[in-house]
């Protein structure tokens, strides 16, 4: 019985990651790598600070990863992937804007 189930969990596998492998896989695999990305950006830049940050370098992870997500999801016509991405992909970018206001608001300042 164990047998029977690591033998029809190896097909499926097989059937995911290499039967149907083609390019929109790998370009899926590479944005969900883009966006895993970011929490090693955000866990480097925390241990460089002493404490908790989010980069910049976060969100542009957080959005190019998204962005390509989304472009797989819509490609592939996944409902789930498109809504979830489509939303995500707003804040990341509301959140970079927000980042380069401030900035733009503390060099005014630091210029008085």
């Amino acid at each position: 019985m164990i047998i029977q189930y690591g033998q029809a969990l190896s097909n499926y596998l097989y059937d995911v990651f290499v039967a149907k492998f083609d390019f929109w896989l790998a370009f899926g695999l590479i944005a969900q790598l883009f966006f895993t990305a970011r929490f090693l950006v955000q866990w480097i830049a925390s241990e460089r600070a002493g404490n908790s940050v989010v980069p910049m370098a976060f969100w542009f992870c957080s959005m190019g990863g998204g962005l390509m997500t989304l472009v797989y999801g819509v490609v592939k016509r996944e409902p789930v992937i498109i809504l979830g991405q489509a939303l995500a992909t707003i804040i990341y970018v509301r959140n970079i804007m927000l980042i380069w206001k401030n900035r733009g608001s503390a060099s005014k300042t630091l210029d008085r």
